[in-house]
């Protein structure tokens, strides 16, 4: 009897115990490590989100797990570039679009755009002209392409095939529009902002931008209070009121965890690397050989007993053959097709290879400098900071603070949209005594700065030049010049020398992967080529990309083996 009521009391203290010490653990999160104060409390002090747990997927992204690749050619180097030399990299965790950009998504961009910045009104029509892509991409001097001239961007019959004739530029001013779209919708299901301010609250003087909210929320919507702070900020999820009992800690911040990260371009690295699924190829910790395309073997047919003989890709299959013999040997498709179409890669990826090529991040150098980085590579960094206004607050642009750079094509791009916070370049006051970096444009950083040319003897001398100076210098490439007079009308200047040795220079970006109008070489992840920035084509799409926070992995239980 004795011994069982000291197995009884045994017991019962090691459930008091228990239950004690998860009360402790649990506590422990609103406690601080550093000073015992409390974190969140009602009263005020430090507030912090101590139950964010894993970063949220936006809509259309798939999560990429980050790892170590071989990043280069598998195949030999018919074209003689020279330019995709085997090297070991390794790129962090992030999330990638499922799909291609497609036309109904851009369309529903250009709404927005003709909405809030109508093209009749004369100081916003560039804007959304700079925005519309060039349907005219579609043209052939000896094809009859017409209809797609016409129909191929706003037709419902193209509505889910990708968007084409769109330039690096306007892929970049789609990801930061969509940052915004997706940042404004979040905040509005966590009670921080007007449900359905994004229809009803928004013109040229009164937008919202992910950066001015974190920067001066009282800023976005044109200092909106309806909209930006709904019924007094009383209903925000961590409202709290002062002494005075007036609401605080109204606004959403990073700390909170709320807002989503920005959509991007991904880079080289990380489109090669998504586009590979060598998740399908890894056998514990090591990778069963190299992958020549995004499936799993060496033929552009499916070997698998369910779909055996189909094509996996849409690409051009031989001369005047974009698609096979009609019933027969068909890819499905002779110019784009649908997204979808064909199976995705093991990381859930659709169109990594065929359908159309895509625009990254990167700047186009002939050489991956794996020497000096080998960490998420990425050549085209160009460090700005938010301008300061004479009272300490951050410089919004206006709709009377446009400014708009004219390309090489003659188009006119807004360099920032009203509501942004103005960039400006760094200076000394972030560059001295770093090691790290030293100024603001770092593109042609050991490839077309003086120290990695003919002229680095002179390197470090006081000449006040461009920052793409020696870029003009080492690779010699046209310098077309393209402005506007006073009137508005466009001088063109095109470059007409002879002695010209290259196409590249600081201008020119990365695109990956084959199209529909490419042969089965150019399916290879691996291969790299490059386009001007401002000029698009009908075979170039993009999709976008999103880092990642936290850890490496979604799984609960984490390997490190």
């Amino acid at each position: 009897m004795k011994k069982v009521i000291t197995f009884r009391t045994v017991l019962i203290l090691a459930l008091s115990l228990t239950v004690f010490s998860c009360k402790k653990s649990t506590s422990s999160k609103n406690s601080s490590r550093a000073t015992g104060w409390q974190i969140n409390d009602r009263e005020g002090g430090f507030q912090y989100n101590t139950s964010f747990e894993e970063q949220e997927t936006s809509p259309g992204l798939v999560f990429i797990e980050g790892g170590t690749f071989t990043k280069g050619k598998v195949q030999d180097d018919v074209m003689k570039d020279w330019n995709n030399t085997p090297n070991q990299q390794h790129v962090q965790s992030f999330y990638m679009d499922e799909t291609e950009v497609t036309n109904v998504m851009y369309l529903e961009y250009l709404d927005w755009i003709k909405r809030v910045y109508p093209p009749t009104d004369e100081n916003f029509r560039a804007i959304y002209h700079g925005a519309l892509p060039d349907t005219l991409v579609w043209r052939n001097r000896l094809g009859f392409n017409e209809i797609m001239t016409e129909n191929y961007l706003r037709h419902p019959g193209y509505a889910d095939y990708p968007v084409v004739g769109v330039s690096w530029i306007q892929a970049v001013e789609f990801a930061n529009w969509r940052s915004d779209r997706v940042g404004e919708m979040s905040l509005q299901k966590a009670g921080y902002a007007k449900r359905g301010s994004h229809l009803t609250d928004v013109s040229a003087d009164a937008t919202f931008n992910i950066d001015t909210y974190i920067n001066a929320p009282t800023m976005t919507y044109g200092g909106n209070e309806e909209v930006i702070n709904p019924d007094g900020g009383r209903n925000t999820r961590n409202a709290q009121l002062d002494a005075d009992g007036n609401p605080i800690n109204i606004y959403a911040k990073r700390e909170s965890g709320i807002l989503p990260l920005k959509y991007r371009l991904p880079t080289e690295a990380e489109w090669e690397y998504a586009a590979l699924g060598l998740s399908e190829v890894r056998s514990y910790n090591i990778y069963r050989g190299r992958k020549k395309y995004p499936w799993d073997g060496q033929y552009t047919r499916a070997g698998k007993r369910r779909i055996r003989g189909d094509q996996m890709a849409n690409f051009k299959q031989g001369k005047g053959d974009y698609g096979g013999i009609a019933g027969w040997s068909d890819d499905g498709a002779d110019i784009t097709n649908e997204v979808k179409s064909y199976d995705p890669n093991d990381y859930g990826l659709y169109d990594m290879a065929g359908n159309v090529a895509e625009w990254v991040a990167d700047v186009y150098r002939p050489i991956v400098d794996d020497e000096f980085n080998d960490f998420n590579y990425y050549r085209g960094n160009v460090y700005t900071k938010n301008s300061i206004d004479e009272d300490g607050t951050v410089k919004v642009v206006t709709t009377e603070d446009i400014v708009y750079d004219t390309l090489s094509t003659g188009k006119l791009i807004a360099r920032n949209l009203p509501g942004e916070i103005l960039q400006v370049k760094v200076d000394d006051n972030e560059t001295y005594l770093r090691t790290n970096f030293d100024k603001s444009n770092h593109i042609n950083f050991r490839d077309g700065d003086r120290r990695s040319s003919r002229y680095f003897e002179n390197f470090g001398d006081d000449e006040e030049e461009a920052e793409n100076s020696h870029t003009k210098k080492m690779y010699n490439s046209p310098q077309h010049t393209v402005e506007r007079d006073s009137l508005g009308n466009l001088l063109r200047e095109y470059d007409q020398n002879n002695n010209r040795t290259s196409l590249i220079n600081d201008k020119v970006r990365v695109y990956k992967g084959g199209s529909w109008k490419d042969r089965e070489y150019w399916l290879d992840p691996a291969q790299r080529r490059y386009y001007p920035e401002d000029m698009a084509t009908d075979y170039i799409g993009f999709r976008c990309a999103m880092s990642r926070v936290g850890s490496k992995t979604q799984r609960k239980h984490k390997t490190k083996n």
